[in-house]
């Protein structure tokens, strides 16, 4: 059942490390990008190559059986033709261009609302900090159930965004139900630039023991990532801990700004080399914030392309301990060329290679469906459960053999930044528990929102962490909620795994009242890996 839970989480996790981390590299366009469109778009509008396409699919419209949808032809043709060079040159379609960068950007233009949907209802988690929502008084737990005099229930996400995002400076209508309130809340939102997070959380683990988690590299995440490590540093903090897990990349900028912070002097953070690109090395310059004290960099098989570069050259210099599992092994460097149809083709043109030389780029010889599979091939060969044993050693090229630049340590290329101390993937007791699990969003959301004055008396995380409690009354009420939801319930299990579902119960509802900086620093206690580097860096 393990695998089963581990097979649907690898396509979500895989599409993610391909939409941001073709990313990389993205920056290093912009000083030839006219030159560069220009080029593209002559090459692609003109040419024998051009011409045939043209006659094929005007067949193709004029005589197949059935009905073709052109532009999704078209698409998966030039994608299918690009992935024959590598998997991660892609052509974008206008339709998803504005969706892939505004990850990377920082920002969006909506109403700003983090939600979930909840029995085919649109619920509030809560409403982003500054934006039109939360000055206009909406709440965690109202439920949105008319947009635009619409109905907001039946919708899936793609939908519900689209409802929602617009250009900033127009409005929207929503109708709200919130518990308590006899009849439905209008509200009229003007859509204003909405800030996307990059850097989850920061807090200090104790009075020494400092803790960031970085989520992607946009636009704005050095910013982000240094408000956090200057507070932590005022703080005392003097050995941090940076969660790089399930960080997918992005700017090659952002990765290398971040280095620089843990480098001295004229430290090589990274170099960039390809067939018709000369070699170029980005290194530390600026006296960077936290150049001294014990580091330890958290990476697993979702952490690709800028949290490589990162996790490398910590390791290649020395600065700091990895731990975790073998990372997901992306080391191309994309740049991106504007087409004239308002789409864009992202081109590998370089790779990158650590301090000591190593390119990190996994092998892709097998042609893209092994390159995919490549995560699931790991878990089935037991290397996420015991990536020590000689079989997880194996995938890595022992041919390919570097030193580190202070201690001269054996490190190795052709396959991601494989940890100094390896930490299993955790083992779920069971699939029923997994799904249980799975239900606590939804019972937190319902729960608090008819009781939220009972949270009043909490002014703190600290005081919340200390002194809340999950009553038997309320874990019992949310055993009628999972017999609901998964139509069984399995009494044994969930008493046996009673503290992990508590913990993870108390951490949402921590969420509701401070948003990620409650959440993270209650559910990290049931995260083996963080408290693996934990003990590491005290020692």
């Amino acid at each position: 059942m393990q695998k089963n839970n581990f097979n649907v989480f690898i396509p979500l996790l895989f599409a993610v490390v391909l939409a941001i981390g073709m990313q990389l590299g993205f920056k290093m366009y912009e000083s030839i990008k006219g030159k560069s469109s220009k080029t593209a778009s002559s090459f692609l509008s003109s040419g024998r190559g051009n011409s045939e396409f043209d006659e094929i699919l005007n067949y193709v419209q004029a005589k197949y059986v059935d009905t073709v949808n052109v532009e999704q032809f078209t698409d998966r043709a030039f994608n299918r033709a690009l992935h024959e060079l590598d998997p991660h040159s892609s052509y974008i379609s206008p339709s998803e261009l504005q969706d892939v960068e505004e990850s990377l950007q920082g920002n969006f233009d909506g109403i700003g609302v983090e939600f979930s949907i909840v029995k085919d209802t649109l619920v509030v988690i809560t409403p982003i900090a500054g934006g039109p929502s939360e000055a206009l008084g909406i709440r965690a737990g109202d439920k949105i159930v008319k947009i635009n005099d619409s109905t907001a229930v039946k919708l899936d996400n793609e939908q519900i965004v689209k409802k929602l995002r617009g250009i900033r400076g127009t409005k929207v209508k929503v109708s709200i139900y919130r518990k308590g309130v006899p009849e439905l809340l209008d509200f009229t939102i003007t859509r204003d630039k909405i800030p996307l997070v990059s850097v989850d959380a920061g807090y200090m683990m104790d009075n020494q023991v400092g803790y960031i988690k970085v989520n992607r590299f946009s636009a704005t995440t050095y910013e982000e990532f240094m408000t956090k490590l200057a507070a932590l540093k005022e703080s005392g903090m003097t050995k941090l801990i940076l969660d790089l897990r399930q960080n997918p990349g992005g700017f090659l900028n952002a990765a290398v700004d971040i280095a620089d912070e843990f480098l001295p002097g004229q430290s090589l953070i990274v170099y960039t080399e390809g067939r018709t690109y000369k070699r170029k090395d980005y290194k530390s310059g600026r006296d960077g914030l936290f150049e001294q004290g014990d580091l330890v960099v958290l990476v697993d098989e979702g952490s690709a392309s800028a949290s490589e570069i990162v996790s490398g050259a910590v390791q290649d210099w020395d600065r700091g301990e990895i731990i975790g599992r073998r990372s997901f092994g992306k080391g191309l460097v994309q740049e991106q060329y504007d087409l004239s149809n308002g789409g864009a083709l992202r081109l590998t043109v370089a790779r990158y290679h650590t301090p000591s030389g190593r390119c990190i780029q996994k092998s892709y010889e097998d042609g893209i469906d092994a390159y995919e599979e490549d995560l699931e091939h790991r878990y089935e060969d037991g290397e996420l459960e015991n990536p020590d044993s000689v079989s997880a050693k194996q995938k890595i090229d022992s041919s390919q053999v570097f030193k580190t630049k202070i201690k001269g340590r054996k490190v190795y290329g052709g396959g991601g930044i494989s940890p100094d101390i390896s930490v299993p993937l955790e083992k779920l007791s069971s699939a029923f528990v997994a799904r249980a699990r799975g239900v606590v969003p939804q019972f937190v959301y319902n729960y608090y929102s008819n009781h939220q004055p009972e949270f009043k008396q909490y002014a703190t995380v600290d005081a919340f962490a200390k002194n809340f409690t999950i009553s038997n009354a309320m874990f019992d009420e949310y055993e009628k909620t999972v017999k609901t939801e998964l139509k069984i319930l399995d009494e044994k299990q969930l008493n046996a795994n009673r503290g992990l579902i508590e913990t993870t119960m108390k951490a949402y509802f921590a969420r509701q009242l401070w948003g990620n900086d409650g959440f993270y620093p209650i559910i990290n206690k049931e995260d083996k890996t963080l408290q693996k580097a934990y003990q590491t860096i005290l020692n």
